[in-house]
């Protein structure tokens, strides 16, 4: 656990900040891939960005100074009681979180984490001999702004992640699901007709964002991705859910 908070530069009103720290399984190709990408995401929408491994800025003060948090595969149990409160504390007065993929791999050893920012635990992904396959993405809410400019039909190669159930209530919109007639999977991870990749969730006044696209480096030269990613920084900013 990281108990000394680091130091952050000048920063302008509304930044992201992008945690990557890992206290469970590590994409270390992916994270250094998607903090680059972030970053650059971050300034094309007029933002300022600060990357860090270290969840001790997960106190009241540092908080201040951010509208977004990405957690970029950040997993495992990462946070202290006193950092899990002031995160909490944080998002539920008003502020918004982006979780790409490896955040939502249900490592994370904390109720409100997984009931909250998520509602749907998971169970599994594709795995050896038939761990990255293709398949097709559709956008079932396309007008949405954190789908806007994204293809409504998107086949891309994915390390595809299953859940015990869809999320619901909190306002949460499913904004994007993965076909399943259109890769293999094993029976465990079949959730049927609707299999979300995408979705949002109000967290009492913040708002969360999930995003289980990915796993590969890679992916984060995509552009659909990239929109994709900086849709929904821009949207996590915001003030309506």
């Amino acid at each position: 656990m990281d108990s000394t908070p680091p130091a952050i530069p000048q920063l302008r009103r509304g930044a992201v900040l992008v945690l990557s720290k890992t206290n469970g399984f590590r994409n270390e190709e992916q994270i250094v891939a998607a903090n680059v990408a972030i970053e650059q995401i971050a300034k094309e929408v007029g933002r300022d960005a600060f990357v860090t491994e270290n969840a001790a800025v997960m106190n009241p003060s540092d908080l201040t100074r951010f509208s977004v948090i990405v957690l970029n595969s950040a997993s495992g149990n990462l946070f202290t009681e006193p950092q899990r409160a002031a995160f909490r504390d944080w998002v539920e007065r008003g502020g918004g979180v982006v979780l790409l993929h490896g955040a939502g791999d249900g490592s994370h050893e904390w109720p409100w984490f997984g009931d909250s920012l998520l509602d749907a635990r998971f169970i599994g992904h594709t795995a050896q001999p038939e761990q990255f396959q293709e398949a097709r993405i559709d956008v079932v809410e396309p007008d949405h702004p954190v789908m806007r400019g994204v293809p409504r039909r998107w086949e891309r190669v994915e390390e595809w992640y299953s859940f015990d159930k869809l999320p619901q209530g909190n306002g949460t919109r499913i904004l994007a699901t993965v076909d399943e007639s259109t890769y293999k999977l094993p029976e465990r991870l079949v959730m049927g007709r609707v299999h979300p990749m995408v979705w949002t969730r109000c967290v009492a006044k913040g708002r969360s964002v999930f995003s289980a696209l990915g796993h590969h480096g890679s992916a984060y030269a995509e552009p659909a991705h990239r929109r994709l990613i900086g849709n929904a920084i821009e949207w996590a900013a915001g003030k309506n859910c």
